[in-house]
């Protein structure tokens, strides 16, 4: 997720006016505010990658956000919201936030949003001193939001529910809560901060939200699937595209008539678009975490796949261009990374350790004031994940990547608060089935993990045990004909972790 997002993309010298000097995903338009937070409003020169901007990524097992220098490609530290997943988490009385999912960026006020999807909060950040000013407890499973054009208030959708969260960015706090329809994903602002578009996990259509008066306006309906997890706009206001990571597909949807107009075919596992303007054309970014692939389409009537790029790790995730649109930037959610895309030869150039499980990602202009970073620790970072091989109830090879399905079985070793976290995601499995997971280790000798059940199409997006894992491999055998309750919460946990 995510993420998702924030605040990046600066296009001036592009084809764009001076207040569109962001991305519109986030509405952050204001040329005064973007310059009384020491971006120069010049509409006629793209924002250079400097040391004073930042790259942040939403970790979602050490439940930190990774600070990253773009113009070194350096890591500078985390900020630590909660304790890494389990340990204290399951205390009665924990405090810190749990499940950091989402984030986004006011260039007005050179604040960091901070969405975690479990404690159902949002801290708000400022990037200068990477301080937490506010905590603000909001919907249920609260997932994406935006900030408004002027920075003053961050609008966050409840999947949990049906409403979308409006927090005071400036002092913290809940001020209203907007009904926008069954189990809202994210919310998007148009450029000149009018409309807030907001997509769901439960109803095939955006739903349209007059900002300032918080009223639903319009209904776009049509979209590929009800589930779509993300979704993003262009810096011109014209396009939408909304992503359906359970069927693999993207819908396109014209913003001026409000109507979807394709529907793409991209691949297992569709995550985030993004929208990046260069000076060879305008595309969108489009990451495909089960082909471990990041798709380019160029913008037009017909958009048009132009190449897959094959990240430099496992589950491609959230994605976000630099201030010039030289560089797009992939969090890899099961390898703890950032892959560094650069958008002249559309090449991966670097990749960057960071924090465990990133989701949401996002590039922030002049962010940072000159100097070194403070008030930064290390949890999360130095742990990085390792990919196991699985075996299938057959015997097959369940992690051969398939280039069109992805791969089978996945298994992701993560070393998180003394322990290690075990983390399967299985496809094209029998349907309606339980399995149980075993770790292996190099005689043979098996040794029981947990069992899971797949749904009605064969898949199990999210399974989890804790434990040490000393085997080599994961295996997996039939344990006949799942229960209706082990599929129930099969597909709940679907919808929480697909984001």
């Amino acid at each position: 997720m995510r993420i998702h997002r924030s605040i990046g993309l600066v296009m001036a010298g592009l084809g764009l006016a001076a207040t569109a000097l962001v991305s519109p995903a986030f509405g952050d338009t204001s040329p005064v505010g973007i310059a009384s937070a020491g971006i120069v409003a010049d509409s006629t020169k793209p924002l250079p990658i400097t040391a004073q901007d930042r790259l942040y990524t939403a970790d979602q097992s050490s439940n930190t956000v990774t600070v990253i220098d773009p113009s070194t490609d350096k890591t500078l530290g985390t900020i630590a919201l909660g304790s890494q997943r389990v340990g204290a988490t399951l205390s009665p009385q924990y405090l810190g936030d749990v499940g950091v999912h989402g984030l986004a960026f006011s260039p007005v006020t050179r604040r960091l949003a901070v969405v975690s999807v479990t404690s159902n909060t949002v801290d708000i950040v400022d990037t200068t001193t990477n301080k937490v000013l506010s905590k603000t407890d909001v919907g249920r499973a609260a997932h994406e939001g935006s900030f408004t054009a002027d920075g003053k208030e961050f609008w966050v959708a409840d999947r949990g529910r049906d409403t979308v969260s409006v927090v005071d960015a400036l002092n913290g706090g809940l001020k209203a809560d907007v009904v926008v329809g069954a189990g809202p994903s994210k919310v998007v602002m148009s450029p000149d901060g009018r409309f807030a578009y907001v997509n769901h996990i439960a109803l095939a259509e955006i739903t349209v939200v007059d900002t300032a008066s918080r009223r639903v306006v319009d209904h776009i309906t049509g979209l590929g699937d009800v589930f779509s997890s993300d979704q993003a706009i262009s810096p011109d206001g014209a396009e939408l595209w909304a992503a359906h990571k359970r069927v693999g597909k993207v819908s396109v949807i014209d913003l001026r008539q409000r109507k979807v107009t394709h529907v793409l075919s991209t691949g297992p596992d569709t995550n985030h678009p993004q929208f990046a303007d260069t000076p060879s054309g305008k595309f969108v970014y489009l990451t495909i975490g089960g082909l471990d692939q990041t798709l380019v389409f160029r913008r037009g009537d017909r958009p048009e796949l132009l190449q897959r790029i094959a990240n430099h790790g496992h589950a491609p995730h959230g994605v976000w261009p630099s201030g010039d649109g030289s560089r797009v930037y992939v969090g890899l959610e099961k390898s703890d990374k950032v892959d560094v895309i650069d958008t002249s030869t559309q090449r991966v150039v670097a990749t960057i350790s960071g924090g465990q499980e990133p989701q949401a990602v996002v590039y922030a202009p002049r962010a940072a004031s000159p100097g070194p970073a403070m008030n930064l620790g290390r949890q999360g970072l130095g742990q990085q994940p390792r990919n196991v091989p699985t075996t299938l109830p057959d015997g097959r090879a369940g992690e051969t990547l398939d280039p069109v399905h992805g791969r089978t079985l996945e298994a992701t070793v993560r070393p998180v608060a003394g322990v290690d976290m075990i983390q399967l995601q299985a496809r094209g499995l029998e349907a309606a089935t339980t399995y149980q997971a075993y770790s292996v280790d190099q005689t043979g000798r098996r040794t029981a993990l947990l069992t899971f059940s797949t749904d009605a199409a064969g898949n199990a997006p999210m399974v989890l045990a804790f434990s040490s894992f000393t085997g080599q491999r994961v295996s997996i055998e039939s344990r006949g004909q799942a229960s209706a309750a082990a599929m129930a919460a099969t597909m709940a946990l679907a919808g929480c972790c697909c984001c």
